[in-house]
């Protein structure tokens, strides 16, 4: 089961993104729809990690701060798409859950 967070987001950013990419399939969904993926990347980065189940959310809150990999999802324009910051912090990557 697949729960809304509802931890309280951070206002400052409590990560570095590193390097942002994403794959050509969720960038056209995106273009198609005339939506910025800013919006998802700031809920992201402060810890909104949106529609993942709570131990998800909990295994991010504990990554955090441990230089683990996070996972942020979203449903986009009826579409769920997946944020995943590296452990490294190099990069993050926005792509649909079947290209994982």
């Amino acid at each position: 089961m697949q729960t809304k967070n509802t931890a309280t987001p951070s206002v400052s950013p409590r990560f570095a993104l590193g390097q942002v990419v994403a794959t050509p399939a969720v960038l056209e969904h995106l273009e198609r729809y005339g939506i910025n993926a800013s919006e998802y990347l700031n809920r992201h980065v402060r810890g909104d990690w949106g529609e993942v189940p709570p131990e998800d959310a909990a295994g991010n809150e504990f990554a955090v701060t441990r230089r683990l990999r996070l996972l942020s999802s979203y449903t986009i324009a009826g579409e769920r798409v997946w944020i995943i910051t590296e452990a490294d912090r190099s990069s993050t990557c926005l792509l649909f859950p079947s290209e994982y």
